[in-house]
């Protein structure tokens, strides 16, 4: 099992935002540089979900992670900021039903060959930007910009989403690729283990997220 990999942080979702996303277009926010006052609303963890998806020659493998906390910054009816805490500890494999098979790629998803979670048990990520995204074949109504920490690492990350409040609620959802090399996670990597064939795992993971924040 120590051939399997998990990509990272940051559930399939899409389920609470596309309502939210027909609201007035996304402007162009770049959070601390504009004077109004903006609301924090509290990430709801129970509300919210994160999964995983990674993927290698042979196979693919899913999972959760869970919220832990956080806050969405909302200026009127439009979100122009947040941060939010993910529980790395929380990590778990859905696709593998054998529990000893489980454990292993859990325990080894949790080890220094991936997540170092004993010394890193926590993941964040802070908006840093938003700007509005029109013509998504997905839907989507904003690009998010923001820094990504894993592991103590911090990289800049982009992707599209479903943005939008109401009724005191702000929700967003969408689903992120990321580089895993770029946080150290170089395990399996055809990128620097040339020889490593069909036992390769990919760089690009990806993180789908639905996350629900109130008033």
């Amino acid at each position: 099992m120590k051939k399997l990999f998990f990509p990272a942080l940051l559930a399939a979702s899409l389920l609470a935002a596309p309502a939210f996303a027909q609201q007035p277009g996304v402007k162009k926010t770049t959070p601390g540089t504009d004077n109004a006052a903006s609301t924090a609303y509290k990430v709801q963890p129970q509300l919210s979900t994160l999964g995983w998806t990674g993927k290698k020659v042979t196979g693919q493998h899913d999972g959760t992670v869970q919220f832990k906390d956080g806050e969405v910054q909302v200026r009127g009816n439009q979100i122009v900021g947040g941060t939010f805490t993910v529980d790395m500890t929380s990590l778990k494999v859905t696709d593998i039903k054998d529990q000893d098979a489980n454990g292993k790629l859990v325990g080894h998803l949790r080890s220094d060959d991936f997540f170092s979670i004993e010394k890193n048990p926590t993941a964040t990520f802070k908006i840093t930007s938003l700007a509005p995204l029109k013509g998504d074949a997905n839907g989507n109504n904003a690009t998010v910009t923001g820094d990504l920490t894993i592991k103590g690492i911090t990289q800049k990350v982009s992707f599209p989403a479903k943005v939008g409040v109401k009724n005191g609620r702000a929700a967003a959802s969408g689903t992120a690729t990321i580089d895993r090399t770029k946080f150290d996670i170089k395990y399996g990597s055809k990128s620097f283990f040339e020889s490593i064939g069909d036992k390769a795992i990919m760089d690009d993971f990806t993180l789908s997220f639905n996350v629900i924040a109130q008033k």
